[in-house]
């Protein structure tokens, strides 16, 4: 890894601008997934958090998304009321309630988890066969970097939320 303290403004605004307009299509591709599903897409965080994490307290699952708990709760009652989820005493504190995956919210979180790798793999398909590695690789490098970057202005800010995988260890095909 190189550290060049001679970034141009001009280069950082690319990569700002570059950065902003992913996120801006992933999410519209993310609120176009989930309304397959008839969900929202915090919705479907609530469901991909508990698929990962397994049964949460709501305070947990707030901080894990980043998200207010009245709008946990909200969230929370509508999957509820879809049977997507279910809440449950807690094994430590019994006044606490934990929240855990129903059958058929496992089978939704799949489906949101099957259109996403959907998405991600015609992404992969546009560009070259040769470079999807480097892509991936390069994305991984950038990742570390903000992560990096973000421990140096806010300590710890950001150690709630789940940590995403390397994107070189997802891929599964190519050279």
């Amino acid at each position: 890894m190189t550290t060049d303290s001679s970034v141009s403004p001009t280069d950082a605004q690319a990569l700002r601008r570059a950065v902003r307009g992913l996120v801006g299509r992933f999410s519209i591709s993310a609120r176009a997934d989930v309304s397959c599903c008839g969900m929202t897409v915090a919705q479907a965080a609530c469901l991909e958090a508990l698929v990962a994490a397994g049964a949460l307290r709501l305070g947990d699952l707030g901080r894990r998304l980043g998200i207010a708990p009245s709008t946990v709760s909200r969230n929370l009652d509508r999957l509820e009321s879809r049977g997507l989820v279910r809440r449950v005493a807690d094994d430590v504190d019994a006044r606490a309630a934990r929240v855990q995956l129903t059958a058929a919210g496992e089978s939704a979180a799949r489906e949101i988890e099957r259109q996403s790798d959907q998405f991600a793999a015609s992404i992969l398909e546009r560009l070259a066969p040769d470079r999807r590695r480097a892509v991936l690789e390069c994305l991984d490098e950038l990742s570390a970097a903000v992560r990096h970057a973000t421990e140096a202005c806010c300590p710890g800010a950001f150690d709630h939320l789940l940590e995403p995988q390397p994107a070189r260890a997802q891929h599964r095909s190519g050279p």
